[in-house]
């Protein structure tokens, strides 16, 4: 039984499942939070609807875009696929674009989760449609208004999400007001969670039509992904150390860590130079790049250059 619980787990994991569950969560707990300390209608005309809106709308185009930006595969795409700064670029053929573009709409499905859930989440409470559509309730069947001025009408229509902004006599009128408001709020939420679904449906299933890949190569294509990712890092961690102290060791003369230091080296005005301007890329016809602050000039240098200190057991 725990085996198998551990297998469900791993597979929601890996599919995304879990992770778009817990952004759920915490968007919702964000909103409810957000909205308590936070949201208060100015139950003014002409603010009403700017301000509901704002919160409405605001967070939700916020949370798109963190969405792409916390994507590590997002900046992979773009750095591979669209930016053309660095000379030479490498030429991508049509299978490799394809299969970016199915990337892309995956992340496009993983971002739109967070500001999904705001929209649906603030338009089930109905506190934000209710401050931004309170001017342009229609109110023309209610006897209360008949000899009230369209200026006055206006100022109290904008003061009917606040409780204590209503007349006595306009209590029952306000009520159903927003009773009215909470009707739409809600039915825009299911509009909006009906179509959400529909579309991310569809959309899979285009992926999945369009796709150059078969299922099982699409799986082994995921698997390879997440593969050479962790591998890669692996090996650039190792990598980069190992360069890093082969030149530290000649800037210096030995290792950090070396507890049996014999000889240590006094770095030259030059050397300081040298590692004061990084250089991290390829450029023109390198044939090996130098990914390092301190330079390549201390690469050719040797341990024995003169300058060097000996040190006594």
């Amino acid at each position: 039984m725990g085996s198998a619980l551990n297998n469900i787990a791993c597979s929601l994991q890996r599919s995304g499942t879990w992770i778009n569950s817990l952004i759920a969560a915490l968007t919702l707990g964000g909103q409810q939070l957000f909205t308590s300390s936070t949201f208060r209608c100015p139950c003014q005309v002409g603010k009403n609807f700017y301000y509901g809106s704002a919160f409405l709308v605001i967070p939700a185009l916020i949370l798109l875009v963190a969405g792409y930006a916390l994507r590590n595969q997002m900046w992979t795409i773009s750095s591979d696929y669209c930016c053309r700064c660095a000379p030479p670029h490498r030429r991508v053929g049509l299978l490799e674009r394809k299969l970016a573009c199915l990337r892309f709409f995956s992340i496009t499905g993983r971002a739109l989760v967070a500001p999904l859930t705001w929209l649906v989440a603030t338009l089930m409470t109905g506190t934000y449609y209710e401050c931004a559509a309170s001017e342009f309730v229609t109110v023309d069947h209610y006897p209360a208004f008949d000899n009230i001025s369209a200026d006055k009408r206006e100022e109290i229509l904008a003061g009917f999400p606040c409780s204590t902004s209503a007349p006595p006599d306009m209590i029952l009128v306000r009520d159903e007001v927003a009773l009215l408001h909470r009707f739409q709020s809600q039915m825009l939420g299911w509009i909006l969670i009906t179509l959400a679904t529909i579309i991310t449906l569809v959309s899979c299933c285009l992926m999945r039509c369009c796709s150059p890949l078969t299922s099982l190569q699409h799986c082994y294509w995921n698997n390879h992904l997440r593969n050479e990712k962790e591998l890669f890092e692996q090996a650039a961690e190792q990598h980069s150390r190992l360069l890093i102290m082969q030149r530290l060791r000649k800037l210096f003369g030995f290792v950090p860590g070396n507890e049996d230091v014999k000889h240590i080296r006094i770095p030259s005005c030059q050397d300081w130079k040298d590692i004061s301007v990084p250089s991290l890329l390829c450029m023109g016809d390198d044939l090996q790049g130098h990914y390092s602050f301190l330079g390549g000039q201390v690469d050719e240098a040797e341990e024995s250059i003169p300058g060097g200190i000996e040190l006594k057991p």
